[in-house]
């Protein structure tokens, strides 16, 4: 027994040394602070940092800075910048580029500017140790980002612009870091600059150019391996940090930067998505958190008066020089006052950079201790003050976000939304699914429902049995998604009618198709299933071919008939394919009459969507060849399309979906046949 207790008393030790035991006490941590904390009414972020410093080596000295802590809270780190550039809405950060140059400059200009003559004049550092000190203030670390995150408010442009600058801000820092070591150094020549331009030229051609053709076709030769995409996607993350290092800079600009070079490959709501945001917000974003309360030593505030006036001075001035910054950002861009607390929240918490600057500073001589310990008073508060800022700027646009874009008749309308995704072949599924989770609104109380009609023959019920258990398996796909799937098998003597008889009983209003095996999908000849769903169903029906993968495409071409705004589908169509355009981040390029392109930018402006559209009109249907002309490989095409004898029906439709499949074999395709009104509506 005696045994048993040393044993137990030799693990115990402090610090703990043993990995297992280290792991449980960082998930226990991870896991709970956040909840106690979340009753006080305090952002779960700010536990996790204050849990660093009681459980670090200069509180109780559970945990010690090693080896293990710093390779966990690295990956945090990179994964914070990783998922910032991911998150991007790159349709919307390409509207506001100049507004993030902006921001990054003011970001950077105004705390140096305030910075450099206080710790030049007032506190007597030399011109390189002032300039670093000042640079240090432009810098931030996007810690209270997870809430933004979690919150679902990422798209907000005061979070684009930020983020932008983030990066513009953090990598000038860097940069004048390596100047001034460079010039302590007596290296700063012209050879440091043709090497620090040609290794940055030469990490962009590689992150921009071919790390995105790789991808393509990993994921397109590895489609069926889900779990390969993700861990190519952290190989790239942490190649790209590692060239980022190499080329000159710090590793979380290589980090952001391949968010940004994946950004158009992963869609907002695919299944990967959900694998990269889940496994960092769960386990390495909050490692990192943990260690940033590790370094944090209170013992410095007792080391003297001089420590103590350093550390408050360099807090006060880091504080104002970021508020200064989102002011400005704010009464030039003519934001709401939400919309700059939210910019000073996620611009004032510093951090990974800061430290780094200050570090390399004193490592190299030019800092000495009372700015490191000063420094490190500086990042746990910056780290509360922008966790609080973030939180409550973040839940106010929220609500102002809720209020303002949702009618009452909007959100049952949401809520009414239900997708019918009927399967003949269960080969061509996975994509067609994929399809449906990319443009299925995520606030619908209603899952997504796949069905398969089996014939009332002699052996209906074995192929019942089969069919569900078959099924069972998609449900795991929609799950990955966080999108609820149910799967309907049934027994009808028609395929068609079963479909049409489900579509009506579970009051769906989209039903996405796959693409008959055959040319011409409204003659009755070669496509009598199809035509007969058409014909006796009035929801909006997606018939859609697949040949290549979604994220390859490089635009969307959508076709419309004249006075196809009067059909009572028309929003939806034009909703779904903003959304798709939105989650692939490419262009819609829409051909149609004048008429239909005023009344959808009338519904992109009431509805508040965000995809670029190039509207180019035409009226001359009989001739395809006019427009084929301006389709390309990579294009997804849509053609809008409608049933006999409605309002925009005309007889060219037929030839027109005809011809499509014919020209273009290899471009994905999709028919949409919107909901008609009903007797009881008028047009």
């Amino acid at each position: 027994m005696s045994e048993f207790f040393n044993q137990l008393f030799r693990q115990l030790e402090l610090p703990l040394s043993n990995p297992v035991l280290i792991f449980s006490l960082l998930l226990f941590i991870i896991l709970l602070a956040p909840i106690l904390l979340r009753r006080l009414k305090i952002p779960g972020i700010i536990g996790l940092i204050l849990s660093g410093v009681v459980v670090g080596p200069f509180g109780f000295n559970f945990l010690a800075n090693n080896s293990a802590i710093d390779l966990f809270s690295t990956i945090g780190l990179l994964y914070i910048m990783f998922i910032a550039g991911l998150d991007l809405e790159m349709n919307d950060f390409k509207k506001t580029r100049n507004k993030s140059i902006l921001f990054g400059f003011l970001t950077f200009i105004l705390p140096l500017s305030i910075g450099f003559p206080f710790c030049y004049f007032i506190l007597g550092y030399g011109f390189n140790a002032s300039m670093l000190i000042a640079s240090m203030f432009s810098t931030h670390t996007l810690v209270s980002y997870p809430i933004v995150s979690k919150l679902g408010i990422s798209k907000n442009q005061a979070v684009a612009v930020t983020v932008g600058g983030t990066i513009l801000t953090d990598t000038a820092v860097l940069i004048i870091l390596a100047v001034i070591i460079g010039n302590n150094e007596g290296t700063l020549d012209q050879a440091f600059w043709i090497k620090l331009g040609v290794s940055l030229a030469a990490f962009s051609v590689i992150m921009f150019f071919f790390i995105p053709k790789i991808t393509k076709w990993f994921f397109s030769k590895l489609e069926s391996e889900k779990h390969a995409h993700y861990i190519f996607v952290l190989s790239v993350v942490f190649f790209a940090a590692f060239l980022a290092e190499i080329a000159g800079v710090e590793p979380i600009i290589g980090a952001f930067v391949a968010g940004l070079a994946l950004n158009t490959l992963i869609p907002k709501s695919s299944a990967l998505m959900n694998r990269i945001e889940f496994i960092g917000n769960s386990l390495f974003i909050p490692f990192f958190l943990i260690s940033v309360g590790m370094l944090v030593d209170l013992s410095v505030i007792f080391k003297g008066p001089m420590a103590i006036v350093i550390a408050i001075s360099l807090t006060i001035i880091a504080i104002f020089g970021k508020w200064l910054a989102a002011l400005f950002t704010q009464l030039i861009f003519k934001y709401s006052k939400a919309q700059r607390k939210l910019i000073f929240g996620l611009s004032s918490s510093h951090a990974a950079a800061t430290l780094a600057v200050i570090l390399v500073g004193y490592k190299a001589g030019i800092l000495d201790e009372n700015i490191l310990n000063g420094t490190i008073i500086l990042i746990l508060i910056t780290c509360i003050v922008a966790s609080f800022a973030t939180d409550k700027a973040a839940k106010q646009i929220l609500l102002s976000e809720e209020s303002n874009e949702l009618s009452e008749g909007e959100i049952e309308l949401i809520n009414s939304e239900h997708i019918l995704l009927p399967i003949s072949n269960l080969m061509n599924i996975e994509k067609l699914l994929e399809f449906t989770l990319l443009i299925k609104d995520k606030k619908s109380l209603n899952p997504v429902t796949i069905l398969s009609v089996v014939p009332n023959n002699n052996e209906a019920e074995l192929n019942i049995i089969s069919a569900r258990n078959k099924l069972e398996k998609f449900k795991m796909q929609g799950a990955a998604s966080e999108v609820r799937v149910k799967t309907i098998a049934t027994i009808d003597y028609n395929i068609a009618s079963g479909i049409n008889r489900i579509s009506r009983e579970i009051m769906a209003d989209i039903i996405v198709l796959g693409w008959p095996r055959k040319a011409g999908i409204l003659d009755i000849v070669i496509g009598e299933k199809i035509y007969s769903i058409i014909e006796n169903n009035d929801k909006n029906l997606f018939i859609c071919s697949f040949k290549n993968h979604l994220i390859n495409q490089k635009r969307i071409v959508v076709i419309s008939p004249p006075l196809a705004e009067k059909e009572d589908g028309f929003e939806t169509w034009i909703q779904k394919i903003s959304k798709l355009s939105s989650e692939l981040s490419v262009q819609i390029i829409h051909f149609g009459t004048e008429g239909t392109q005023e009344s959808m930018k009338e519904v992109i402006k009431q509805k508040k969507l965000n995809s670029p559209i190039l509207y180019n009109k035409f009226n001359d249907w009989e001739d395809f060849g006019l427009m084929s002309g301006n389709i390309n490989e990579g294009d997804l095409i849509i053609l809008i399309s409608a049933r006999k004898n409605s309002v925009s029906y005309t007889h060219y439709q037929d030839r027109l979906t005809s011809r499509i499949e014919k020209q273009f074999v290899n471009n994905n395709k999709i028919v949409i046949f919107p909901r008609q009104f009903t007797s009881s509506q008028t047009i």
